[in-house]
C-alpha cells in the first residue's frame, strides 16, 4: 500500500504503525503548537506581501491559522500520530479548515527551518519567565539577609568550623551565584533571538522571500546569515541546558545546607510545614523533602545537558533526524528550573532562623583562633610563628575543654608575652566578624552596604 504522508510522493510502501509511532514527535512537540501557528502566520503574510502567492490566498491562510489559534486556546485541537509532528498536524488541520489552498503555506520553507523557528520561539518566550523567578528568589534572599545582617554563625571550610561570619553574609553569597545565573540566561536570549526561517531545508530558497519582514513580525532581533547553520544550530538550547545545570547546582548546594542545618544536631534553621513532610511510621519526623527533591532534580538536569551534547557531538551539517531528540530535555528542564526556583523562594520566605543557636556554635569551637594569630602578627610576631603558638594554645584548650576566650591571661602570656588583656575583646565572635571590613568581608557594615547595592540592581530591572 502506498503511503499517504504529505512527503510521500516518491514512496511506494507504507510503514507499519509501530514504526510510525517510533518516528513521530507529536506526543512532545505539540508543546510548540502556539509557536508553530505564530511562525506560520508571519510566513503566510510574507508570502502574500512578496507576491509569492496571491494576496487573497495569503489572507485566507492567515485567517485559517488565526482560527486554529482560537481552537488551540479553547482546547479543541486534537493531533494524530500519523501526521508525525506538530508542523504536519497543523497543516492537516488547516487543510480541513480552508481546503487545498492550505498547501501553499509551505512554499519557500522546509520543516527543517520551521522546527528550528518554533524551537527558538518556544525558548525565547520562556526565558523572560526564568529571569523573573530568579529575581523573585534574589529578592527573598535580600529580605532574609536584611533581617539577619548581624546574625552571627560559624562559617565552614571542609564542613568544619572555620571563622565566624554573619548569616546575612552567607545569604548574599547565594545572591551573587544567582546573579551570575541571571546574567547567563540573559545572554542566552541573544542566541535565542535569531530567526532561522528562510533557510528552507539547508540551502535557502529560490523564491524572493523577505526574511527581515518575518523577523520583525515574530519579534526576532536578528536572522541567521548562513542557511546551513540556521537549520543545524542548537547552541541556544545547549546554552539553556548548561545555564540550567549551573543554576540547579547552586540550588542543590543550598539545599544540602538547608537539609543539614535543619537536623537535630545543627538546629540552625527550621523549614515551614508547607515545605516539609512527615513519616508514615515515625510521628516525630519533619523531613526537608522539597529541598531534597530539588537536590535530586539537579541530576535530572545534568542528564538533559549530557544527552543533548551527546546527540549533537557527531552530527554532520545540516539537519539530521537525531535532532528530534533536542526538545524533550529542554521542555522538561524549563519546567524543572522554574518550579525549583519557586520552591526555594517559598522555602526561604517561611524559614525560621535559630539565631541563638547559630551564635552559640561559635562560642567554644576555636573559630576565633585566627583572631589570636592576627593579633600576635600586629605585635610583630611573624605570622607563621604566631600560627604555631596559637595551634599549641588550641591543643591545650581542647585537652582542658577551655575556649581561647576563657583561657587565663597568664596561660596566654606564657605562650606569648605580647598578649595583653585586650585580647578578650578581640576574641569575641562579634568583634571577629566586624573587624573584617575588607571589600567582600563579613562585617555587618559590609553586609548592609551590599544589600543596598543589590536592592538598586533589582530595582533597575
Amino acid at each position: 500500500m502506498a503511503t499517504t504522508k504529505l512527503w510521500g510522493g516518491r514512496f511506494t510502501a507504507k510503514a507499519a504503525e509501530w514504526v510510525d509511532e517510533f518516528g513521530a514527535s507529536i506526543h512532545f512537540d505539540q508543546q510548540m503548537a502556539a509557536e508553530d501557528l505564530e511562525g506560520s502566520i508571519a510566513h503566510a503574510k510574507m508570502l502574500g506581501q512578496q507576491s509569492i502567492i496571491a494576496s487573497n490566498e495569503s489572507e485566507q491562510i492567515v485567517a485559517g491559522l488565526k482560527a486554529l489559534q482560537q481552537d488551540l486556546i479553547a482546547g479543541k485541537l486534537t493531533f494524530d500520530v500519523k501526521n508525525e509532528d506538530i508542523h504536519m498536524n497543523m497543516e492537516s488541520l488547516l487543510t480541513e479548515k480552508i481546503g487545498a489552498v492550505a498547501g501553499k503555506l509551505h512554499t519557500a520553507r522546509s520543516r527543517n527551518d520551521q522546527v528550528a523557528t518554533d524551537f527558538h520561539l518556544w525558548v525565547k518566550h520562556r526565558l523572560p519567565h526564568v529571569l523573573d523567578v530568579i529575581t523573585d528568589l534574589q529578592q527573598e534572599l535580600l529580605t532574609l539577609a536584611t533581617r539577619h545582617a548581624g546574625t552571627i554563625m560559624s562559617g565552614y571550610t571542609h564542613l568544619q568550623h572555620a571563622q565566624p561570619i554573619t548569616y546575612g553574609h552567607y545569604l548574599l553569597a547565594y545572591f551573587d551565584m544567582f546573579q551570575r545565573d541571571y546574567d547567563r540566561f540573559e545572554f542566552n536570549q541573544l542566541h535565542t533571538d535569531i530567526l532561522p526561517l528562510g533557510a528552507a531545508a539547508l540551502a535557502g530558497t529560490t523564491f524572493p522571500i523577505d526574511r527581515e519582514f518575518v523577523a520583525d513580525e515574530l519579534g526576532f532581533g536578528d536572522i541567521y546569515h548562513n542557511s546551513l547553520d540556521a537549520v543545524s544550530d542548537r547552541d541556544f538550547a545547549l546554552e539553556f541546558l548548561s545555564n540550567a545545570a549551573i543554576l540547579m547546582m547552586h540550588l542543590s548546594r543550598m539545599a544540602e545546607e538547608l537539609i543539614l542545618w535543619s537536623t537535630y544536631e545543627f538546629n540552625y534553621i527550621e523549614l515551614s510545614d508547607d515545605f516539609s513532610t512527615g513519616s508514615s511510621i515515625m510521628p516525630q519526623k519533619k523531613n526537608a523533602d522539597f529541598a531534597e527533591l530539588v537536590r535530586g532534580k539537579t541530576g535530572r538536569t545534568y542528564g538533559a545537558l549530557m544527552a543533548l551534547l551527546t546527540t549533537m557531538k557527531s552530527l554532520p551539517l545540516a539537519y539530521n533526524k537525531d535532532m528530534q531528540e533536542d526538545k524533550e530535555q529542554v521542555f522538561d528542564v524549563m519546567d524543572t528550573v522554574i518550579a525549583s526556583i519557586k520552591i526555594f523562594t517559598g522555602m526561604l520566605n517561611g524559614l525560621k532562623v535559630h539565631e541563638e543557636r547559630m551564635l552559640a556554635s561559635t562560642q567554644d569551637d576555636f573559630s576565633n583562633a585566627t583572631e589570636l594569630a592576627d593579633y600576635l602578627a600586629t605585635k610583630g610576631v611573624p605570622f607563621r610563628e604566631a600560627h604555631a603558638i596559637v595551634g599549641q594554645l588550641v591543643l591545650q584548650g581542647l585537652q582542658t575543654h577551655t575556649p581561647l576566650q576563657k583561657t587565663p591571661l597568664a596561660t596566654l602570656q606564657a605562650a606569648a608575652p605580647q598578649i595583653e588583656d585586650d585580647i578578650y575583646h578581640v576574641l569575641q565572635s562579634e568583634t571577629a566578624v566586624n573587624r573584617r571590613t575588607s571589600i567582600g568581608g563579613t562585617a555587618v557594615e559590609n553586609v548592609k552596604k551590599e544589600i543596598a547595592r543589590h536592592e538598586k540592581e533589582l530595582e533597575a530591572r
